[in-house]
């Protein structure tokens, strides 16, 4: 990991085509301007750990939905 001090207006290089600079510093608060080609995925940490946690959800063990619906059956057959 590099870390690196920077002062409003400053910015990074990262390879040749991504620059980060700093806009605002305020009340413990950063304020983070990125300029990327569009190809390139720029999301917040903590949204990509929701989405993954979202998809592990939905990616289930087999036998855990089969357990799922034969536990739902028997209501299934009553409302019928």
């Amino acid at each position: 990991m590099l870390i690196l001090k920077r002062k409003k207006n400053e910015s990074i290089l990262i390879g040749d085509d991504i620059r980060i600079t700093i806009i605002e510093c305020s009340s413990g608060i950063v304020r983070v301007a990125v300029d990327a080609p569009k190809e390139v995925s720029i999301i917040r940490e903590e949204l990509q750990e929701t989405a993954d946690m979202n998809h592990d959800a939905l990616v289930t063990d087999p036998s855990a939905l089969q357990s799922a619906a034969a536990a739902l059956l028997p209501y299934l057959r009553e409302s019928c």
